[in-house]
């Protein structure tokens, strides 16, 4: 009982409204046991008594006739005392004496004191002369709580409790259903999401601001797993495609040079080299997958070191200058002499600008430039291969970076091309490589006019 959000809400709800009634009764029950009402009708007699005797002093101070008179009058007790605090007179002298005044700091009109019975009074006093302190007083009244809660507190009490009470709990069940509504149904699609269908539609934001928080965040959760599984079977699927290929072309040949089919030496060779460039590409896109798996889960071996960028980049453009004469390409250098040293992975930034610099020369037509530029910006340095090739289409460049992407863009002539070399994991492993040095890569490409690419990485503190 009372387990669930729902039901717990309701109760405690319940017991708020519950609380604070009892509060009222019992603040009320206080105020009346009180009895404000009487104590002020007293509080106005004693004044009363008190002005009328200040007015005429001499009258009462040396008559006690009078001075009796008037209390029986106005029924109160009367008490003189003198300078040395001794009583000197009591209308009421049969009961236990009042004590002497006590200073009025917080300046009240009307005090209380104890007699010798424990009575309370209230009182008031006034200095009739130099040696006379006049002190008027009355028992404070006191009401039964008993009767006064039975005959003046119940009724209004159970008929106010009633109202409340029933409309707190069609409140509280408004309220417990408000909030614990939009979780039950987080708490559904939680539990029905494996049974449910591949794309789950999204949770309307219901409820106070942090249950629509809730909603939100596991709509967001819902997205990225779902996002993930997606990736998951694309790369399957494209892993799979990858190996297809030169496994069919291994075993083709393979079962080429056991049935006999290739029955020369020359056959025999070609079926041999098929097989052994066919493995090799396997064997690559093997380590690439297990490089790109080390990099993208942090366990990648970087030895880092200062590394000399400018050196760096002017041993890979030398390497690449006859590749850019074969193919026509003006290779272009602008790299100052000396640039600030940064910390990094020589043999990984080297990888790096490797790939990004051998599909530029690759995707460059004939009498095209590729351009290789580095400089300092600010605490970072900023490198950038410019090519002038057949670009990439807007809508691709997102995707420029997942594992197997393909990009297929026209060229001016109309004929198609496909921008692919190797498994096509290599601008994924380059960009892992430049996050782990906490850079960045960035791309912007035109279709027809050339595409760069820009890689910032931070110098050394």
């Amino acid at each position: 009982m009372f387990t669930s959000l729902r039901s717990r809400l309701w109760l405690s709800y319940v017991l708020v409204i519950t609380i604070a009634l009892s509060i009222v009764a019992i603040v009320m029950l206080i105020f009346l046991i009180r009895n404000p009402f009487a104590s002020r009708e007293i509080q106005q007699r004693l004044r009363t008594t008190q002005s009328l005797i200040i007015a005429t002093p001499q009258k009462f101070i040396d008559h006690p006739n009078s001075l009796q008179e008037i209390t029986q009058t106005y029924n109160v007790r009367t008490l003189v005392f003198n300078s040395a605090r001794q009583l000197i007179f009591d209308s009421n002298p049969n009961i236990p004496p009042l004590p002497f005044p006590r200073r009025n700091l917080l300046g009240r009109n009307v005090q209380t004191a104890r007699d010798g019975n424990g009575e309370v009074w209230l009182y008031t006093f006034k200095r009739l002369s130099t040696d006379r302190i006049l002190v008027i007083a009355a028992p404070r009244p006191r009401v039964p709580a008993l009767n006064i809660f039975t005959d003046q507190l119940l009724l209004p009490i159970v008929e106010g409790g009633l109202i409340a009470f029933l409309f707190s709990l069609v409140l509280a069940f408004a309220l417990s259903r408000w909030v614990a509504d939009p979780l039950q149904q987080v708490v559904v699609a939680a539990r029905n999401y494996p049974e449910g269908s591949e794309e789950m539609q999204p949770i309307p934001p219901r409820g106070p601001h942090e249950v629509q928080d809730l909603a939100r965040a596991f709509n967001s959760m819902v997205e990225r797993v779902e996002s993930s599984q997606k990736s998951q079977r694309d790369f399957v699927a494209d892993v799979s495609h990858e190996l297809k290929t030169p496994l069919t072309s291994i075993q083709g040949f393979a079962q080429a040079i056991l049935d006999g089919t290739a029955d020369t030496p020359e056959a025999r060779k070609q079926a041999a080299q098929i097989i052994y460039e066919e493995s090799g590409r396997m064997h690559r896109l093997a380590l690439d997958l297990l490089d790109l798996a080390r990099l993208e889960a942090g366990t990648a071996d970087l030895k880092m070191s200062s590394v000399d960028l400018s050196a760096l980049l002017n041993n890979i453009v030398e390497k690449f200058k006859r590749q850019a004469q074969k193919n026509g390409v003006n290779l272009e250098v602008n790299i100052p002499e000396h640039l600030p040293a940064l910390i990094g992975d020589g043999d990984r930034l080297a990888q790096v600008f490797t790939n990004l610099l051998d599909n530029a020369l690759k995707f460059t037509p004939p009498n095209g430039h590729v351009t290789v530029n580095a400089i300092q910006a600010g605490a970072e340095m900023e490198i950038s291969i410019t090519d002038t090739g057949i670009g990439v289409p807007r809508e691709a460049l997102s995707c420029l970076f997942d594992r197997f992407y393909q990009v297929d863009t026209s060229r001016a002539g109309g004929e198609t091309a496909a921008m692919r070399h190797g498994a096509g994991l290599g601008l994924a492993i380059a960009q892992e490589i430049v996050q782990a040095h906490d850079g960045r890569i960035n791309v912007r490409s035109e279709v027809g006019r050339g595409t760069t690419f820009v890689i910032h990485l931070p110098l050394a503190v």
